[in-house]
């Protein structure tokens, strides 16, 4: 079987690659002349655990090929994802002109029987709008050729990619005929195989199914984090209290860790689009407009804590941080809490330093000069006045403390991914402060208990 995928970014390397890893030829097709020739070479412009070596093996083998033209790689092949970006618009919603061009560029171009699959997260609705655009090129042409349409949501953690597209917890098929789901049926047989589960279902409801699904997890963020702040206002641990509740089967201990609030390439723009989404369509989703409200408030906590710290003046403090992307094992910032904490620290007057492990040089995009960058990580603790923890990288859970307290001006540490225990920092004679936890009340408790 002979595929195409159009976009090469994120989702359409890790397709591609994947797709081909299983034995697929693979054509992906990009408008970016130099990035294709670049991976024509094997040089990847993203950063994924294990993706650049699996595209140089399938490249070696003949299975994964780049190229600029569409029209070629459409001939012989049976299937066409379009997996280009759909970035917010002004008002939310999600901008469908590069899905729709792609669509064009395929009613112009196919010569037989194709199915088009959308493999990029588009709102409820688009595989109609795809449908057209296919159509009117045809019309344009004066042929009749028969095509589908289809919809083929992602479900891709950054990090976690390759893993999460060869050993999925579910694939998410919509499809309108029979020839459409039997073809994507066939394609994902070796997944299958493996006792990976295949659900087909009508178009709409696989569209709203990707959108549904990051909701939903965005909101388990944004309730915990909601949580945390009251804990700390009652003091109680939201720690504990975490583990409280993921200990209940109907609510689960994954994505109810307190932080400084989600971001990246998917929750913020999905849970934006699919408000605007209901606006469209008459409806208010007051939950999902909370978890916005929330998140964005909770990118700040962290700031106010450290401007709490130095009494409301921050001028000539040097505050050094570790970690800028928004999540571990990527180089992505797109929505990270680090791009408001860092500019709010700079806005007011502090020195700002800054390691991250794979993000800088995405960093110096969207710093510049403002802030000084470093390759190592105790380097950058050199004279600060504190420690900032934004991105809860491996490399950061058990550093030598003995020499973060020497090389910083005040022991003074604010971790926003709650990475560290708050007794054993105390002991260790850091100032400590992370999120959902009262300082003072920890302490007493862990006092009551070494006591018993």
């Amino acid at each position: 079987m002979k595929i195409t995928i159009v976009g090469s970014g994120y989702v359409g390397l890790v397709t591609g690659a994947c797709f081909s890893e299983v034995g697929i030829n693979v054509q992906c097709v990009d408008v970016n002349e130099a990035k294709i020739e670049n991976l024509k070479k094997g040089i990847v412009p993203i950063y994924e655990p294990g993706l650049d070596k699996m595209i140089v093996r399938n490249l070696e083998k003949g299975r994964l090929q780049f190229t600029t033209s569409l029209s070629e790689a459409l001939k012989d092949s049976e299937i066409v994802f379009i997996s280009v970006g759909t970035p917010p618009d002004e008002d939310g919603s999600a901008d469908l002109k590069y899905v729709l061009q792609v669509a064009k560029d395929c009613g112009k171009y196919m010569n037989d029987y194709t199915l088009v699959v959308t493999k990029s997260t588009v709102p409820v609705g688009t595989s109609i709008k795809v449908k057209n655009a296919i159509q009117d090129e045809l019309q344009k042409r004066n042929v009749k050729i028969p095509f589908d349409v289809a919809s083929n949501p992602e479900f891709l953690k950054e990090g976690a990619a390759i893993d999460d597209f060869l050993k999925p917890d579910r694939i998410i098929v919509g499809a309108e005929s029979a020839r459409a789901e039997a073809l994507l049926r066939s394609l994902y047989k070796s997944f299958t195989l493996n006792g990976h589960p295949i659900l087909f279902m009508d178009i709409l409801s696989a569209e709203m199914t990707k959108y549904a699904a990051n909701a939903m997890l965005a909101t388990k963020i944004s309730f915990m984090n909601d949580m945390a702040n009251l804990c700390e206002i009652v003091g109680a641990d939201v720690n504990e209290v975490r583990k409280g509740i993921g200990s209940d089967g109907r609510i689960g201990n994954k994505f109810i860790y307190p932080g400084i609030g989600y971001g990246g390439s998917c929750f913020p723009k999905d849970v934006q689009a699919l408000i605007r989404t209901a606006q469209e369509n008459n409806y208010n989703l007051q939950v999902l407009k909370a978890v916005e409200a929330v998140n964005q408030n909770q990118k700040t906590v962290l700031y106010h804590k450290i401007v709490n710290y130095f009494n409301g003046n921050l001028q000539g403090k040097t505050i050094a941080i570790w970690g800028l992307s928004f999540k571990p094992q990527t180089d992505d910032m797109r929505e990270a809490p680090s791009l408001i904490i860092v500019n709010k620290l700079v806005e007011a007057g502090a020195k700002v330093k800054v390691y991250d492990p794979v993000a800088i040089s995405e960093a110096k995009h969207h710093f510049g000069d403002t802030i000084t960058y470093y390759n190592d990580q105790y380097e950058a603790l050199i004279e600060a006045d504190c420690l900032a923890i934004l991105t809860e990288w491996p490399e950061f859970k058990i550093p030598n403390f003995n020499i973060v307290n020497k090389l910083l001006n005040t022991a003074a540490i604010f971790d926003g991914r709650n990475i560290y225990d708050t007794y054993e920092m105390k002991k260790q004679g850091f100032d400590y402060f992370c999120i959902g936890v009262n300082t003072l009340t920890h302490m007493k408790n862990n006092l009551l208990r070494s006591v018993s």
